[in-house]
């Protein structure tokens, strides 16, 4: 073998190397990206912050169809307590929070009179991999399709998840940004009147 062809092969065996460490490197970072990020913070929004919606207000009302093609509207919800939740299939914190707000849902929610109601930002997501999410996380509870954004501008929903609690009598008493683990639904959930 010629020492031109040793260089060649040499410089092929390198760029194969380098190739396979940014494959390795780049197929990482996708892998982090899609799990859940459980330090992400959880935030109240204080009833005077720009983005609060109207906390001790009546709740916007809304109609919106569900998964399975029904409709649901909030104002029907009232005399039951309503955590409302806005989410989308490719958001990671979403993707962490589901599994509580289902296990709470099974365990929880007839007890305590509450009804969860999961709103998708369908304008931004795609209803296949809403199904798929619905059905990687057994969801039991409804599933509600946004597909235009006025909801989402009603609510002020510019971060997901965003969680509303809503008492009985059909007012916001928090607004919550960021993921809620069982006992953090728990506790708002006790504590609305």
């Amino acid at each position: 073998m010629s020492s031109g062809m040793k260089k060649a092969l040499g410089a092929l065996v390198v760029i194969t190397l380098v190739a396979i460490m940014v494959g390795s490197f780049i197929k990482n970072k996708v892998e982090e990206a899609n799990e859940p990020n459980v330090d992400t913070p959880v935030y109240e929004v204080a009833a005077d912050n720009p983005q609060s919606v109207g906390q001790g207000q009546v709740a916007p009302d809304f109609t919106l169809n569900t998964l399975d093609g029904e409709s649901i509207t909030l104002s029907e919800l009232q005399g039951k307590k309503v955590v409302l939740n806005f989410w989308a299939s490719w958001c990671g914190p979403c993707k962490e929070e589901m599994p509580y707000f289902q296990e709470y849902y099974e365990k929880y929610a007839a007890e305590d009179n509450v009804e969860i109601i999961a709103v998708n930002l369908t304008h931004m997501d795609k209803i296949e991999e809403v199904q798929e999410f619905v059905d990687i996380h057994s969801l039991t509870f409804p599933i509600l399709m946004m597909e235009e954004k006025n909801l989402q501008t009603t609510y002020k929903v510019f971060t997901i998840p965003s969680t509303f609690m809503i008492n009985t009598k059909g007012e916001i008493e928090k607004q919550i940004l960021g993921p809620l683990d069982l006992e953090a639904l728990r506790d708002y959930v006790t504590n609305m009147s």
